[in-house]
């Protein structure tokens, strides 16, 4: 579980978001990196009992660094005010399908899939989609899954206008065909990350999104 000391000193950050006030809590930092790197420990043990390819992860390998890249961003502000995780294998491709776990005060969610492919992988994607189909929708319309997250996120910012060439106009399949990232979203109150089962009830939960990311790898490995 995410300890009070976790939030307390990223919401405190949030509203000091520079690096004299980093510095000067350089205590506190140091024991939320303990906290955080605990629960990235408690939601791992849980993950890799419901899902084996998880196996080799290592925290180092779930965790983010607090500070923001803010090269090419209009906002300066130096450190990340959320607490989350990434749980994924397939280090053979820049964005694979995996695990996210997000906490942030009235914004905290689970989510899972593939996000922002690039352009040789989005292909393959939406090659396994169409030849694939029932595949697709089986993995779709799983119990688990359409109880857990009901359908892929479709947002407009995220979905081109028509599908695109190369596929049937008429494809069955088309509105996810026409999808840029291929992720489902579940919001989670916050109160649900601090609770002592919280690692086991949100590992019951994200494990509805295996058959999906498993669909994926299999088309990201499938030969062009």
């Amino acid at each position: 579980m995410l300890t009070n000391n976790a939030i307390n000193f990223i919401e405190d950050l949030k509203q000091n978001n520079n690096t004299e006030w980093m510095h000067a809590n350089k205590k506190r930092y140091e024991d939320y990196k303990k906290d955080y790197h605990a629960w990235i420990g408690a939601m791992l043990v849980e993950m890799q009992l419901l899902d084996k390819s998880l196996a080799t992860l290592e925290i180092k390998n779930c965790s983010f660094r607090i500070n923001r890249d803010i090269r090419f961003s209009k906002d300066k502000q130096p450190y990340k005010t959320n607490i989350s995780m990434w749980l994924s294998t397939n280090k053979n491709y820049k964005n694979a399908p995996g695990y996210y776990i997000h906490f942030e005060k009235g914004n905290s969610f689970i989510a899972g899939g593939i996000w922002c492919p690039e352009p040789s992988e989005l292909k393959k994607l939406r090659s396994e989609i169409a030849f694939f189909t029932d595949d697709f929708m089986q993995t779709l319309n799983h119990v688990a899954f359409k109880n857990e997250f009901g359908t892929l996120t479709d947002d407009a910012n995220n979905k081109l206008k028509n599908i695109p060439k190369g596929f049937d106009p008429n494809h069955e399949a088309g509105e996810f065909l026409k999808l840029k990232s291929f992720t489902a979203l579940q919001k989670i109150l916050d109160k649900d990350f601090t609770s002592e089962q919280s690692s086991k009830q949100l590992a019951k939960k994200l494990i509805a999104l295996k058959p999906l990311n498993e669909f994926f790898n299999r088309a990201l490995c499938s030969e062009d």
